[in-house]
């Protein structure tokens, strides 16, 4: 019999925990309709197949991630700032890699509610940046890199990549010190150093 009172939202909520538990490549209506307690078809009253499924829970993770890391950074600044982001973006994407893998996913144009989402965690990784006084251009570049050097650690962590005995959480914690220090110089003109054509 089908559940009384069944929404998109719980829908939703269901897709990301088992996107958690088996990946976001494995999620499927048919492994939430009986978890639910309806029949797939039902779950089309819901949402409109699975593409919309996975735009529902990337917006919804991304919207969760940039709180994550908005509460982490408040009343902090230059190295601090910095630090607690990356601590929070790294616990989170442990605790739910299958959302985490939603906020990858870019939006698309014209996605109004989706670009608002992905702007918001941007906002965020600009607001802790802001002690090292990038402007423009060179302040994406810089959350560019920040996002880039995470996801780098954090999907070669979840795929077991580390191997050595060696620390992970040593590792992490001198990448970001060394990413910091990189921020420091990173201002008008780095593109021009003859560093970069190293």
């Amino acid at each position: 019999m089908p559940r009384a009172g069944l929404t998109t939202l719980r829908v939703v909520q269901e897709a990301e925990d088992i996107a958690d538990e088996v990946g976001l490549n494995n999620l499927t209506l048919a492994a939430i309709a009986p978890r639910l307690g309806v029949r797939m078809p039902s779950l089309y009253k819901h949402v409109d197949g699975m593409d919309a499924l996975q735009r529902l829970v990337a917006i919804r993770a991304k919207t969760e991630l940039a709180d994550v890391l908005g509460r982490a950074a408040v009343g902090k600044a230059g190295v601090e700032a910095l630090n607690a982001v990356c601590i929070a973006y790294r616990s989170w994407a442990r605790a739910h890699p299958g959302r985490y893998a939603a906020t990858v996913r870019a939006p698309a144009n014209g996605d109004v509610e989706d670009t608002a989402a992905s702007q918001a965690a941007v906002q965020v990784a600009l607001a802790a940046l802001a002690g090292y006084r990038l402007e423009d251009d060179d302040a994406i570049d810089a959350v560019r890199a920040l996002r880039a050097t995470l996801h780098g650690f954090i999907t070669l962590e979840q795929a077991g990549g580390f191997g050595l005995p060696v620390d992970v959480d040593r590792s992490f914690v001198r990448l970001v010190s060394g990413l910091a220090e990189t921020l420091r110089s990173w201002g008008p003109g780095a593109e021009d150093s003859p560093q970069t054509n190293r």
